[in-house]
């Protein structure tokens, strides 16, 4: 899958992501609406399946790294775009089985922070990752 379609797809997970948890709806139908509006082809629109699902199949875990990497943010007080792409990429990072390279996923993540969240979001995201990303790294030495 190019590039380009995989970034419109971890945008519409994102924005599937946050809306269910700001909203408090069924994930699943959020993620067919933004799916419908997304105009993305076939595969593209399976990797945000899978993008989605994933993070709700691992959620507690990927709450509790977070919990862990940012301990002075509590998750219930964090803004809900850094949540949402926290979420999003720490599943990708630490959990999808078609792993992108760290780099390009923590890239697109802070991209996203910073088009959807505030003015620090962009920092916050790089913040956290990078440390997920060490420790990441240090346990498989």
């Amino acid at each position: 899958m190019a590039t380009r379609a995989r970034r419109r797809s971890r945008i519409v997970a994102f924005q599937a992501l946050f809306e269910a948890d700001e909203s408090e709806h069924e994930q699943e139908p959020v993620l067919d609406f933004q799916l419908s509006r997304a105009g993305l082809d076939p595969e593209a629109e399976e990797f945000a399946r899978e993008l989605v699902h994933g993070v709700r199949d691992r959620g507690a875990e990927i709450d509790a790294i977070i919990e862990q990497h940012a301990p002075a943010f509590p998750l219930s007080e964090m803004a809900p775009v850094d949540r949402s792409v926290l979420r999003l990429a720490i599943y990708e990072v630490l959990f999808d089985n078609r792993r992108a390279p760290l780099r390009v996923a923590i890239n697109e993540a802070v991209e996203i922070a910073k088009g959807y969240g505030s003015e620090s979001s962009g920092r916050f995201v790089n913040g956290v990752l990078g440390s997920v990303a060490l420790q990441a790294a240090e346990e498989t030495r």
